[in-house]
């Protein structure tokens, strides 16, 4: 008996939301399938991915990361490198150093910075905080404003801070917001609300709906992803029809297989393959869970990552 494929077609979709201006600009989002669902309809924007970069420059990165940027010494050197990074999108530039329990950097250093940054490349940029909701909310919106034109992702706004984030990102500056829950659809959904309350466009949101390293949990990432991605195509839910960006490196290069030294744990091998290992493991498994971008670091992750979307799309 013949098999008849019976397509499977949702009265909803995603937003497509552009990031970057110019030729450089990428789309995410604009699906009304599963992630990978091609044989249902046509993939209208594949998934992107992301270079990180941080504010601290090479400071405790792997030594397979440093190797890439060896001969950069400065922001700018390291910035254009990540762009030129094969399989790269767009560049992440990471904020971590304005940590208030960390190197406490001041807002107008940290600013100065996104200014190099900025400058040496024209490709989409994603800025992320320091992750400090205090500190972020006095930050990003100075972001926000010192990048205007270039239509970059403000990383993250969260409920203790969506009013002074998204108001400057989404309103005054018309940057793209990203917005940041943990892990659950109704927080997801209600940060949604609010942001687009303020008078932000629901279609200059993205969320960050969350994630976990590959062994780590990962179950509630993948069930959140998937329920979300459901409600916003089967139930056309305008509330989670925002694309969803993953920040991957952050979750995958500090857990203990990708950090642990070869002298400590010499049955586990090379410290610099099983880092490489747990970061695609992570980024296949969110894109394959509903994430529609993912940040990396490692430049053979960044390759095989983007070898993997072009082949199933």
């Amino acid at each position: 008996m013949p098999f008849n494929q019976k397509l499977q077609k949702f009265t909803g979709k995603t937003n497509t939301v552009e990031i970057g201006s110019g030729d450089k600009t990428v789309k995410i989002g604009g699906n009304s399938t599963y992630p990978f669902y091609s044989f249902d309809a046509p993939t209208e924007n594949t998934a992107k991915v992301g270079v990180e970069i941080s504010d601290m420059g090479l400071e405790g990165l792997a030594d397979g990361i440093k190797a890439y940027y060896e001969g950069c010494t400065t922001m700018a050197d390291i910035a254009k490198k990540a762009a030129a990074m094969e399989g790269a999108d767009f560049v992440a530039l990471l904020l971590e150093g304005g940590d208030p329990n960390g190197e406490d950097k001041s807002v107008d250093e940290l600013i100065a910075i996104v200014k190099e940054v900025a400058d040496a490349v024209d490709c989409p940029l994603v800025v992320e905080g320091c992750k400090n909701v205090e500190k972020d909310a006095e930050l990003l919106p100075k972001v926000a404003d010192v990048l205007q034109g270039r239509n970059v992702l403000i990383l993250a706004e969260k409920e203790e801070n969506y009013k002074a984030i998204g108001a400057a990102a989404g309103l005054a500056y018309n940057q793209v917001v990203g917005a940041e829950s943990a892990v659950d659809i109704n927080l997801a959904n209600q940060l949604n609300v609010v942001t687009t309350q303020l008078g932000v466009n629901a279609q200059k949101i993205v969320m960050n709906v969350g994630s976990a390293c590959a062994g780590y949990g990962y179950e509630y990432v993948v069930s959140t992803m998937d329920r979300i991605k459901g409600a916003a195509l089967g139930q056309n839910d305008n509330m989670l029809q925002m694309p969803i960006i993953t920040p991957v490196a952050s979750e995958t290069w500090g857990v203990k297989e990708a950090s642990a030294s070869e002298a400590d744990m010499p049955e586990w091998g090379s410290v610099d393959e099983r880092g490489i290992d747990m970061e695609i493991m992570t980024a296949a498994a969110d894109l394959a869970a509903g994430s529609d971008a993912v940040i990396l670091r490692h430049p053979a992750s960044v390759k095989t990552i983007s070898e993997m979307i072009k082949a199933l799309a």
